[in-house]
């Protein structure tokens, strides 16, 4: 579990409660249902009609990542692919075939099957780096789809605050209702801008560096067998793969 993120959205959107209150404000004044509807309402649909809907449901999924990333352990793969290659060395790239079925990632077991398979270096890492590419892109879209969501969200809230300018407008004969629009006109800003800033944006950030680190595993990986292939010394292959995390 990742608590900075955790801690740090709490921090974020206790700044604002308390920076109203010490104004003289109440937080009744913050929550205003159709500013938020408007915003996140809004929001929601601009982003689904640019992503397509596999790329829209990964970004939704990714989310989790922001509290819980993915676990990222290279020097478990290290010693992992060093492991193979004193077995490699010592009784041949055949005896690595019963180690195929312990993997339970798809990319890691094909990449032990080239390798196993007897194909060669360059092959293999022209093969598996297709892959890489074809993922990492994939993985990019879905994160981006909160970017965008850090896009459009202030614009929306401009949009909600000349809508609650509007409101104002028609009403200007009944002062009792003068409130409640430049309420809606003005926090429907917040929500734009304060989700941009405080959620989206940052949600997109978090995404990529874990989209980053996941990456270079692969490469790392691949650098890996691709030594392995080489006949490489599986101290120098260990050597080598350590560069990827400093």
């Amino acid at each position: 579990m990742d608590r900075t993120s955790l801690i740090g959205l709490i921090v974020g959107i206790a700044a604002i409660v308390l920076g109203q209150l010490f104004e003289g404000g109440h937080i009744g004044s913050l929550l205003q249902p159709t500013a938020f509807f408007i915003v996140i309402g809004g929001t929601l649909g601009a982003v689904m009609l640019q992503s397509p809907w596999p790329t829209f449901r990964l970004g939704m999924q990714m989310a989790r990542w922001v509290i819980y990333p993915p676990s990222v352990a290279p020097q478990r793969l290290i010693d992992q692919l060093v492991t193979w290659g004193q077995i490699a060395r010592k009784e041949g790239l055949l005896a690595l075939e019963v180690q195929i079925a312990t993997l339970k990632d798809p990319f890691a077991r094909r990449g032990l099957q080239l390798l196993v398979d007897g194909a060669e270096p360059e092959r293999l890492r022209e093969v598996l780096d297709v892959e890489i590419v074809t993922y990492e892109n994939q993985m990019k879209q879905a994160a981006k789809v909160w970017e965008a969501a850090g896009g459009y969200s202030p614009t929306i809230g401009i949009l909600g605050a000349v809508m609650g300018l509007i409101q104002v407008m028609e009403n200007l004969s009944d002062p009792s209702k003068l409130g409640a629009g430049i309420a809606v006109a003005f926090v429907a800003t917040i929500y734009g801008v304060g989700a941009a800033n405080l959620i989206f944006l940052p949600v997109a950030k978090k995404l990529l560096a874990s989209i980053q680190r996941l990456v270079a595993m692969r490469d790392m990986y691949v650098d890996g067998l691709v030594g392995i292939a080489n006949g490489d010394n599986p101290r120098i292959i260990e050597g080598r793969l350590q560069g990827y995390f400093l």
